[in-house]
């Protein structure tokens, strides 16, 4: 039997639904961010300009989609 006020229920998804929108942008570029900046560093040291930053940046990239698909399918499983 459900006690919980169904108000209280509605705010709760409001607020998940708030909490997501801010954390998908930096699941999303973070990654991206990281990896082109490690990859400049790798390509300051071995003079591979730019190769190493863009390869970095690309896996950066696709990690990035995988974890914010990820957190947007937890986000549905837990709205539903």
């Amino acid at each position: 039997m459900d006690l919980q006020d169904p108000r209280t229920k509605k705010d709760s998804s409001g607020m998940r639904q708030i909490a997501l929108a801010i954390e998908l942008p930096f699941v999303l570029i973070g990654p991206a961010v990281v990896g082109g900046i490690i990859g400049y560093f790798l390509d300051r040291w071995l003079h591979t300009k730019p190769w190493i930053m863009l390869v970095l940046g690309l896996c950066g990239v696709a990690a990035g989609l995988i974890d914010t698909l990820k957190v947007a399918s937890r986000g549905d499983k837990n709205s539903g």
